[in-house]
This record gives C-alpha cells, sequence and structure tokens, in this order.
C-alpha cells in the first residue's frame, strides 16, 4: 500500500493548496488544470460508503489506476461508477491478480505490467 500511495499524500497536499489559491484567480495554466483535476478525482476515489471498506489488495488497484492518471479523461461525477466497474471487472475476469497482490504484499514489476495492461484495456472500454 505504501508503495502505491507514497505518492498520493503529496499529490492531495499539492491539490488542496492549489484549490485555495484557485479561488482568488480564474487564469490558471495547464500544469495547475491538471493538478486540481487529477486531485479531484484522486478525493472521489478516496471516498468509501461507510461500513463498506474495501479489501487491501483492491484499495491498492484502484489507488494506482488514479495516481497513474487512467482517470483523468473519467469526469468527476463518474469516478464512483469507474471503480465500481473497474473492481467488478478485477473480481471476475483477474481474480489471481489480486490474490498475488495479497499473497506479495507489494507490486511486484510482473503484477504491475499485468495490473496496467488490465487498467489500459479497462479504460478505453470504459463509457
Amino acid at each position: 500500500m505504501k508503495q502505491v500511495a507514497g505518492s498520493i499524500k503529496l499529490e492531495l497536499a499539492q491539490y488542496r493548496e492549489m484549490a485555495a489559491f484557485a479561488q482568488f484567480g480564474s487564469d490558471l495554466d495547464p500544469a495547475t488544470q491538471r493538478l486540481l483535476n487529477r486531485g479531484a478525482r484522486l478525493t472521489e476515489l478516496l471516498k468509501q460508503p461507510q461500513y463498506q471498506p474495501l479489501p487491501v489488495e483492491e484499495q491498492v488497484v484502484s489507488i494506482y489506476a488514479g495516481v497513474k492518471g487512467y482517470l483523468d479523461r473519467i469526469p468527476v461525477n463518474a469516478v464512483n461508477r469507474f471503480e465500481a466497474a473497474f473492481l467488478g471487472a478485477i473480481r471476475s475476469k483477474h481474480g489471481d491478480l489480486l490474490q498475488a497482490i495479497r499473497d506479495a504484499q507489494a507490486l511486484t514489476p510482473d503484477i504491475e505490467t499485468k495490473l496496467k495492461a488490465i487498467l489500459e484495456d479497462f479504460s478505453k472500454s470504459f463509457a
């Protein structure tokens, strides 16, 4: 989890700082807009229904998708729908990947390669 979530802390801190700053100005450069857009998606991604925590391996694949930019093209209001559909697809078709993450307790290069391929295929088909 630390391996994947390490950069999310920094990105969310930058997002909060920029969001506060952006309230006062309307002319934002493209890099700042990307930072604000990704921060909004990551914030939405971290929301979970009360009393329904996700297993760690599912949290890892969800956060990985957000941190690596797979959610950047998804509208903010569709992030939870994307996450639910993606986790459903992972559970049904790629349970071995979740088991590998659970057993290794890390993202090995082999697991990360498989996860990238799955995410690329899924994000293309998500509408």
